[in-house]
């Protein structure tokens, strides 16, 4: 059960604790059910978006039950977030369209936490509660988008093009100029909004760009493994920040802040602690990636 469970993984380099001792074997037995009954991921997707926000509905209660219930419902709806993935890698029914859905279902997560936590605080916070949360949500936004990226980049060197997420603008742009309004109505926004994202995400990482440029134009795509090997040790130190920038961590603030009644701590952990936690994987991944790049150019 270990192993095909492992198999079912992206990796050891990328797994947090929390999630390969807990969130990945219910999320496997999860995807057993759910293969069993032919659901789709996707569809497992969807539901963990509806599971999630209703978790984010019961935190604009000050009732610590109705909270407590969000909080198992939260976990549930991750489980099923963890289980979707290993379906697909399961079945080998990995999309474009599901890699785009898990992605904006902890968004709709925590815009409805987001939502939540503001209504319950203005009649004490007024309307500026709902700015406070704007700029967290921007940065809480700017955090997942490149922990995703960073992780993506680490498999692209551990495992190569299959085995990893990573997008380029370049091949987005082409395949969504290729969709027509009449044929994929509903297709070619989904990819105009994902294209946007990896936009985003390329924006903050020029110096891994142009490294990634110096190694086509050197071998021509073929990466030789010396390199991929010493790239992988600068990276994976910068996993456990990708991981806590994603879900375990913020949650588990939330959940404090909820306890002791104070939802707004949470607001000023994201602000503090979480972005500075962003800022030094940035300003680490685009060093070392500049020094490969002066040491490919020479």
């Amino acid at each position: 059960m270990k192993r095909e469970m492992e198999s079912t993984l992206k990796s050891m380099d990328t797994e947090e604790f929390i999630d390969l001792h807990f969130y990945r074997p219910v999320g496997y037995r999860w995807a057993l059910f759910f293969n069993r009954l032919g659901v789709s991921p996707n569809t497992v997707t969807v539901i963990s978006i509806v599971i999630g926000i209703a978790a984010g509905i019961c935190f604009y209660f000050s009732s610590l039950k109705v909270n407590l219930l969000g909080m198992l419902l939260l976990v549930w709806a991750n489980s099923y977030d963890s289980a979707d993935g290993q379906l697909a890698r399961m079945t080998g029914r990995k999309t474009p369209l599901g890699r785009i859905l898990d992605g904006a279902s902890g968004e709709l997560w925590f815009i409805t936490i987001y939502a939540a936590i503001c209504f319950r605080l203005m009649p004490l916070w007024g309307a500026w509660v709902w700015l406070l949360a704007a700029v967290t949500g921007f940065c809480h936004s700017k955090q997942a988008a490149m922990a995703d990226y960073y992780r993506n980049i680490h498999l692209h060197f551990l495992k190569g093009e299959s085995g990893s997420e990573l997008s380029d603008t370049a091949i987005l742009m082409e395949n969504y100029r290729k969709l027509t309004w009449k044929r994929n109505g509903i297709l070619k926004p989904v990819e105009y909004f994902y294209l946007q994202y990896t936009v985003g995400q390329e924006a903050w990482a020029p110096r891994f760009r142009r490294m990634m440029g110096r190694l086509r134009e050197k071998y021509r795509g073929e990466i030789p493994e010396h390199f991929r090997a010493t790239f992988r040790a600068k990276s994976l130190p910068l996993m456990k920040y990708a991981n806590m920038l994603s879900f375990n961590t913020r949650v588990m603030a939330l959940f404090i802040a909820l306890f002791i009644d104070m939802p707004w701590l949470y607001f000023v952990f994201e602000l503090t602690v979480l972005n500075g936690m962003l800022v030094y994987m940035v300003f680490t991944h685009e060093r070392f990636c500049a020094a490969f790049e002066k040491q490919l150019a020479s």
